[in-house]
């Protein structure tokens, strides 16, 4: 499978994610960019998920119907033309790292999916209903690693 470049300019590739991008900061989702898109996607679509949570893996942010020719998310982005799924804040959009206090730092994994049909979600979709929409139609896939302690 081919490989997306994804990337920020607010963070490297397993760095620490700034305060700012934090729920303790008021949930703005990070700057990203991509490229390394294959032409024949059809669709983007993007999950940020914590694997370090203590319940187990806990999801940030699910974003689909981004469109292939884009190439970035600015930072607070506006996903009003996007479908946008909930998090396990149970809310619609970027919940931003909140680890427990004293917790060894946890690592948020940024995923980007080009995605060869459009995979037919609503707003308001789970990871779970994320999972199932995208097997067999991954293209090519990009992730960027943050990491966060409090």
């Amino acid at each position: 499978m081919a490989g997306i470049t994804l990337r920020s300019t607010a963070f490297g590739d397993h760095a620490v994610i700034p305060r700012g991008y934090s729920h303790d900061a008021g949930d703005v989702s990070p700057p990203l960019q991509w490229s390394g898109v294959p032409p024949e996607t059809a669709e983007l679509a993007l999950v940020c998920e914590d694997p370090d949570a203590p319940g187990g893996t806990f999801t940030h942010w699910l974003v689909a119907g981004i469109p292939p020719e884009s190439d970035h998310l600015d930072a607070g982005a506006k996903l009003g033309e996007h479908l946008v799924g909930r998090n396990d804040f149970g809310r619609q959009g970027f919940g931003g790292p909140h680890p427990p206090v004293g917790d060894a730092p946890h690592r948020y994994f940024f995923r980007l999916y080009a995605l060869s049909a459009p995979p037919g979600l609503s707003d308001g979709f789970s990871a779970r209903d994320l999972r199932r929409a995208v097997e067999g139609r991954v293209l090519a896939s990009g992730t960027l690693v943050g990491t966060y302690a409090r």
